[in-house]
C-alpha cells in the first residue's frame, strides 16, 4: 500500500471519531508512505480493513498494489555422481590412483556396483567414509561427473501393514458391478454406502479403485481427519504403490508441493486425504470415495470459505460426470434422507466380513437412583470414574493379551477448577470457558484460544485453598489405568499427544502387535481403527455430546458411540463394549444398545420435521464478533433490522448471545435463518435475503467494521 501521507494526515483531522477504524488506519498511513497489507492489519488490530482502504484510494490517499508473495516452498534438487567413462577404461587407471589415493579407488568401485546409476553424493561420501575431496579429485581426472538432480520429498507413513487377499463377499461383489456400470456409463450418480462397522467398506473402496484405473481414470479418497490415514493409506499404498499421493496438515510444506506436482503430472492417480485433498489437481476422474461421510470434520469451520467437502465432493463428482461414494456405518440424516427420497441409490453392507459378530453392548448406570434402582454409585461399585463392571472386563482381557480402548472425548486431566468455598472457576482470560488442568505440563489451558496459565494455590477471588478439580479428561483417564493396571502398557491418543506426525501411526503399529495393551483417546480412537485384537472398548461417559445444546446432539452421539463400538471384535473373537451412563432409558443410546439405525433414523427425521431443521429446512448462522461487546452486538442489532423484512418467507431468531459468548477476545451474536426447502427450494430467497441485508448493513450500519460470518449448512449453532 503507497500512502500520500499528507493527504492522509488532512484526512485524518477532518474525521471526529479517532477511534474509528478509518483513523486508526489514516494515522497509520500518514506516518508511513509504504506498508503492507498485513502488517497494517496487525497494527491496527482489525482484519476486515480492504472496504476502508478500498475508499480511500477513490478518495487519491492511497494506492493499492498487488503483488505475489514469494514461493515458500521450491523443488528439491539434490547432488548426484555418476561414472562418467565405461567401466574398463575406469579400471585402467586404477594402478595409477591406488598409489596415491585409495579412497578414490572406493568411491570407483561403489560406483561400478551400480553399473552406470547415479548415487547421491551425501550417501556415497557415507557409504565409502571417504571425504568430499575424494570426488572433486575424481571430478578433475575426467572420471565421475557430480550433478544436481530433483529428488521428491515423498511423504512416508510409519503405519504399515502386510498385504491380505481378501475374498470379496457376494454382497461386496453386487455393489462394486453396480457402481462400475455407472464409472462405465461416465454420467453423475451418487451412492450412499450404509455398512455395519467392519462389513467391508474400505475394500469396496479398494476394488472401484482399481477398476478406475484400468480404464485410465483417477479416484480421489476423502477421509474427515489425519486419524484415518495410516491404515487406509497403508491398504492403498499396498494395492496401488507410487500411483498414491497423501495431501494432509500434517505433511511438511515440501512433502505436500511434491504430491501436488506428482498428482498435477499424473504420476499419483489415487489420492488419500483430509477435506484439503477435494482441491488436487487430478484429471479424469473416474470415482469418488468420501470415507465416514457423517463425520462433522468436512466442514471448515475456523476459517472461511466454510465448505462441507462430503457436499463438495458430490458437486465435484457432477462436473467431472462422474460416480461418487458417500460410505458409512452411521450416515448424516441428511444423507440418508437423500437416499431415501431417491436423491442418492442406497446401498447396504448389513453384515461383517468372515462372519464376524458384532460386539455385545452393556450399558451401565452410573447414577444415584431412587432405592430398590441403585446404579453402580450407590451401591459403591463404582472406582473413582470405573464402573466395576468396566474394570473387571479390563482385566480379562488383559489376561488375555486382547487389546482395549477406552473413550473419554474431553482432553486433559480435569475440565474444570473451581473454589467450594464462593464458587468462583477458573475461566480462560480471552474467552467465557473454563480452563483445563493438564497434568502431563502442570499447566492450566484453554482447549479454544491456546491460552495458558499457572496452577493457582489459592483462589484468586477469595484467596482460599479450598480449591476443587472437577471433571475427567484423557489424562486423568490414563493416570488412573496405570494405577489399576500397573503392568499394563497404556497410550494415549488425543491432539496434545500426537503432535508429531508419525506419533499417531506408531501409537497404531505398537497396538496393533501387541506391544500396547490400552488406547485411551478422544474420538479420535472411534475412525477408522480395525484390528482384530481388539475386543473391549471402555466409554467412560456416554453424555459428554448428548447434553449439548445442539439439534444434531442425538445425532452426534449415535455416531460416536456406535463408530467406538465398531471397533471392537472384527474377528473371530466376539468383542464387547461397554458404556457408562447417567440415562440408561436414553432412546439414543438404547438405540446404541440394539445397533438400530433405522430406528434411530426414523425418530430423528420426525423430530426434525416438526422442529424446522435440517433436512427439511436449510439454515444460515450469522455471527458478529468483535472485542467490544457492544460493537458485536449492535453489528447484529442492525442485521437484523435488515433481516426482518424479509420475515414473511423465513424465520429469523432474534440477536442472542452465542453460547461461548467470548472466543478468542472476541464477543461473539447470532442470528439464526431458516429457509424452508418447500417454499424456497433453491435457496434463492434465503441468499437474496442474507445479501441484501449485508449491502444496506454496509450502507447504515455504524458498526461496518466488526466482523460478520456467514455460515450456511452450519454443523453447529453453538
Amino acid at each position: 500500500i503507497l500512502s500520500d501521507t499528507d493527504f492522509a494526515l488532512k484526512l485524518l483531522d477532518k474525521e471526529n471519531d479517532k477511534n474509528s477504524l478509518k483513523s486508526k488506519i489514516l494515522k497509520v498511513l500518514s506516518e508511513r508512505g509504504e506498508i503492507n497489507f498485513s502488517h497494517l492489519q496487525r497494527l491496527v488490530q482489525r482484519k476486515n480493513i480492504y472496504s476502508v482502504l478500498s475508499n480511500l484510494e477513490k478518495q487519491g490517499a492511497v494506492t493499492i498494489l498487488n503483488e505475489l508473495a514469494g514461493a515458500k516452498v521450491k523443488i528439491k534438487k539434490s547432488k548426484f555422481v555418476k561414472l562418467a567413462k565405461p567401466i574398463g577404461e575406469i579400471y585402467s587407471h586404477f594402478p595409477e590412483i591406488e598409489r596415491k589415493s585409495p579412497k578414490q579407488i572406493s568411491i570407483l568401485l561403489f560406483l561400478s556396483k551400480h553399473k552406470g546409476e547415479s548415487v547421491p553424493l551425501g550417501f556415497l561420501l557415507e557409504k565409502t567414509e571417504s571425504p568430499k575431496s575424494s570426488v572433486d579429485g575424481l571430478v578433475k581426472r575426467g572420471l565421475t561427473k557430480v550433478f544436481e538432480k530433483e529428488v521428491s520429498r515423498d511423504y512416508v507413513e510409519a503405519y504399515t501393514e502386510k498385504k491380505v487377499e481378501f475374498h470379496l463377499t457376494e454382497k461386496q461383489q453386487k455393489i462394486i458391478d453396480e457402481i462400475t456400470v455407472s464409472i462405465e456409463e461416465e454420467k453423475f450418480k451418487a451412492f450412499l454406502l450404509h455398512g455395519v462397522t467392519g462389513s467391508g467398506k474400505t475394500q469396496v473402496y479398494i476394488e472401484l479403485t482399481k477398476k478406475v484405473l484400468q480404464q485410465n481414470k483417477s479416484a480421489l479418497i476423502l477421509v474427515p481427519e489425519i486419524s484415518l490415514t495410516p491404515q487406509i493409506t497403508s491398504r492403498f499404498y499396498n494395492n496401488f504403490g507410487n500411483e498414491v499421493s497423501v495431501l494432509h496438515s500434517r505433511m511438511s510444506l515440501g512433502e505436500r508441493y511434491d504430491s501436488w506436482r506428482k498428482i498435477l503430472n499424473g504420476k499419483s492417480r489415487v489420492v488419500i486425504g483430509a477435506r484439503s485433498a477435494l482441491f488436487a489437481p487430478l484429471n479424469n476422474i473416474g470415482v469418488i470415495v468420501v470415507d465416514e461421510e457423517h463425520d462433522a470434520s468436512y466442514k471448515q469451520f475456523d476459517s472461511v470459505p466454510k465448505y462441507n467437502a462430503r457436499d463438495s465432493a458430490v458437486i465435484l463428482a457432477q462436473h467431472h460426470k462422474c460416480s461418487v461414494v458417500l460410505g458409512s456405518a452411521t450416515p448424516s440424516i441428511e444423507s440418508m434422507y437423500n437416499a431415501k427420497t431417491g436423491k442418492y441409490d442406497l446401498l447396504e453392507l448389513q453384515e461383517r466380513i468372515d462372519n464376524a459378530k458384532l460386539p455385545r453392548i452393556h450399558l451401565i448406570s452410573i447414577s444415584s437412583l431412587p432405592a430398590g434402582q441403585a446404579g453402580e454409585r450407590k451401591k459403591k461399585k463404582m472406582e473413582h470414574i470405573f464402573s466395576k463392571f468396566l474394570l473387571d472386563e479390563i482385566e480379562v482381557r488383559l489376561k488375555k493379551k486382547e487389546g482395549i480402548i477406552i473413550l473419554q472425548n474431553r482432553r486433559g486431566f480435569s475440565t474444570q477448577i473451581y473454589c467450594e468455598d464462593c464458587g468462583e472457576l477458573e475461566i480462560c482470560d480471552n474467552c467465557s470457558v473454563p480452563l483445563v488442568y493438564h497434568i502431563n505440563q502442570n499447566i492450566l489451558k484453554c482447549h479454544y484460544c491456546g491460552f495458558t496459565k499457572e496452577v493457582p494455590k489459592v483462589c484468586r477471588n477469595c484467596g482460599s485453598y479450598s480449591l476443587k478439580y472437577f471433571g475427567t479428561g484423557t489424562e486423568r483417564i490414563e493416570d488412573e489405568i496405570e494405577f489399576y493396571f500397573p503392568q499394563a502398557k497404556v497410550k494415549r491418543v488425543d491432539s496434545d499427544s500426537i503432535s508429531k506426525k508419525s506419533s499417531l501411526s506408531k501409537i497404531l503399529m505398537e497396538f496393533g502387535k501387541g506391544e500396547v495393551d490400552i488406547l485411551v483417546g478422544t474420538q479420535m480412537v472411534s475412525k477408522g481403527l480395525d484390528f482384530p485384537r481388539l475386543t473391549l472398548v471402555g466409554v467412560i461417559s456416554a453424555e459428554t455430546t448428548l447434553w449439548l445444546p445442539d439439534f444434531r446432539a442425538d445425532e452426534r452421539t449415535f455416531q460416536l458411540l456406535t463408530q467406538v463400538s465398531g471397533r471392537a471384535g472384527r474377528s473371530k473373537v466376539e468383542g464387547e463394549v461397554v458404556i457408562q451412563t447417567f440415562n440408561e432409558k436414553s432412546f439414543t443410546l438404547q438405540k446404541v444398545l440394539l445397533n438400530d439405525y433405522a430406528g434411530f433414523y426414523e425418530r430423528e427425521i420426525t423430530s426434525r420435521q416438526r422442529m424446522d431443521y435440517p433436512p427439511f429446512t436449510r439454515i444460515c448462522l450469522i455471527e458478529t464478533k468483535d472485542t467490544d461487546n457492544d460493537k458485536a452486538k449492535g453489528a447484529a442489532v442492525d442485521f437484523h433490522k435488515e433481516l426482518i423484512a424479509y420475515k414473511k418467507y423465513l424465520q429469523i431468531t432474534p440477536v442472542s448471545a452465542a453460547l461461548i459468548a467470548r472466543l478468542k477476545g472476541q464477543y461473539r451474536y447470532h442470528i439464526l435463518v431458516k429457509s424452508s426447502k418447500e417454499k424456497d427450494p433453491g435457496g434463492g430467497i434465503l441468499r437474496k435475503a442474507v445479501l441484501d441485508s449485508f449491502i444496506e448493513f454496509n450502507r447504515k450500519s455504524h458498526f461496518r467494521d466488526v466482523k460478520l460470518i456467514f455460515d450456511v449448512d452450519p454443523q453447529s449453532v453453538m
